[in-house]
């Protein structure tokens, strides 16, 4: 690596300095004899859902299987009742893709100008007879409006299942993002800012019997060994990834406050530039997932950054309502204007605990190089 060669994030940095842990973590699993559905795994559940305050914890295979099964666990939707789920018009696609594996509709909402989050004053006119849940974002690790979306649901008496799978960590007037709805799902994606070392992914709630049934649906639908009373799929979070993610647990506030350091750099030093920026919150303690800024000059900066070795990414290109899997979905008439300005303004700057001081004063200067000329 050199300052003509600054990745957007690079996860063989972190390795070196708890390689022997690491090692050492592996090697116990392996020698137990256990692999799934065994005592790491357990006591990874345990401790994370004590992390967001919430009594359950069931580890899946992926972020998108406990949304999947989150909503499938809750009741609300039933395969093939066209079922609708209510969520915002910019996220990753597996939002809507596990809204649709898990037997129902997704209908979308546009998003805040300012937040990116799902716009709640649009959630109550996209409600109708069929609507059965709200899936809302946390986008970046930023809150949507959640207080408002959970007031909504209960007068529709409708679902409120949290996509948190960026929102590792993130805190608002105290309270963990994923304790507010339901149930929550969380992903454990490498790149996530509590990731594996491969895929996984956790469904957090405050409720037994959704619990329960999560449990059940991740292992065939079995309720005792070879008793299947649902239909269910095989969705396990393993031994060693389990292992390997309570280590890492350990250390994600304080990875965190790292990212928000940075991140206030940034804040900072852009602060007189005309780059839109994730506004400051009261009360919320972000875990800074990632650092998108919106410019209508997005191209010409991205090369710009390129050319002097600063790798960006775009964190999302495409609004959801725009995705050729989901455009089908979209209702006659229904328009999504912030989201459609958004994807054509947003990229994301490298942000991660492992990011160089000279990383980082490099990029800042390259940006404001850009535009002061």
């Amino acid at each position: 690596m050199t300052l003509q060669n600054i990745p957007f994030l690079d996860l063989r940095r972190g390795y070196p300095a708890q390689r022997e842990m690491i090692e050492q973590i592996i090697a116990g699993v392996l020698a137990s004899g256990i692999y799934i559905l065994g005592p790491q795994l357990e006591s990874l559940e345990r401790e994370f859902a004590a992390s967001i305050g919430v009594p359950f914890a069931a580890g899946v295979g992926s972020g998108t299987d406990a949304l999947i099964l989150a909503l499938e666990a809750s009741g609300c939707v039933v395969p093939g009742r066209g079922d609708e789920v209510i969520t915002p018009a910019i996220s990753a696609a597996f939002t809507a893709l596990a809204i649709y594996r898990a037997g129902a509709v997704p209908r979308f909402v546009d998003v805040e100008p300012a937040t990116l989050q799902i716009d709640s004053s649009q959630i109550e006119a996209a409600i109708t007879d069929k609507t059965r849940a709200i899936l809302p974002v946390h986008l970046y690790g930023y809150p949507c409006d959640i207080d408002r979306i959970l007031q909504l649901a209960a007068r529709y008496e409708l679902v409120v299942v949290e996509d948190a799978c960026q929102a590792h960590g993130s805190r608002l007037s105290g309270k963990s993002l994923g304790s507010y709805g339901r149930a929550s799902a969380f992903s454990f994606y490498p790149t996530k800012n509590l990731g594996a070392f491969g895929d996984g992914g956790i469904v957090a709630t405050g409720d037994e019997a959704l619990d329960r049934r999560v449990r059940m649906l991740r292992h065939g639908g079995q309720d005792r060994t070879y008793h299947h009373a649902l239909l269910g799929c095989c969705s396990r979070l393993d031994e060693i990834q389990s292992a390997l993610l309570r280590m890492k647990l350990g250390q994600l506030e304080r990875r965190n406050e790292i990212r928000r350091k940075l991140a206030s750099r940034y804040d900072e030093a852009f602060s007189s530039l005309d780059l839109q920026r994730l506004p400051s919150i009261p009360d919320l303690i972000p875990n800074r997932h990632l650092y998108p800024v919106c410019t209508p000059r997005r191209e010409e900066l991205r090369s710009f950054l390129s050319e002097n070795g600063v790798q960006t990414l775009v964190h999302y290109p495409i609004p959801l309502p725009d995705q050729p899997a989901f455009s089908h979905f979209v209702l006659p008439g229904q328009e999504f204007p912030v989201a459609r300005r958004v994807t054509q303004e947003i990229f994301s700057l490298p942000l991660y605990p492992e990011f160089q001081e000279e990383e980082l004063q490099h990029t800042i200067r390259m940006v404001r190089k850009f535009f002061k000329g």
